[in-house]
C-alpha cells in the first residue's frame, strides 16, 4: 500500500528515478492506494537527460509491491 508522502523507485524509462507521491487518485477520501491504482506523485530524483526532469508532477500506475514478512 501506498499513501502521501511515500517515496517510490521508478520501473520504467521516463528518466525518473525516484517519486514522492502527491495524491491517490479515486475519490475525495481514498487514503491508500494499492496495486493498480493511478497516482500524483512529483519526481525527486532523476537521470540526467531524461524525459522528466526534478520536481515535475507525473501520473503513474503504482504495480510492483514488496512483500514484508
Amino acid at each position: 500500500m501506498v499513501q502521501q508522502q511515500t517515496i517510490l523507485n521508478v520501473a520504467d524509462n521516463s528518466g525518473a528515478k525516484k517519486l514522492m507521491v502527491i495524491r491517490v487518485l479515486g475519490g475525495s477520501k481514498k487514503r491508500f492506494g494499492r496495486i493498480g491504482d493511478i497516482v500524483v506523485a512529483s519526481v525527486k530524483e532523476a537521470i540526467p537527460g531524461g524525459n522528466v526532469k526534478k520536481g515535475d508532477v507525473v501520473k503513474g500506475c503504482y504495480s510492483k509491491n514488496k512483500k514484508r514478512n
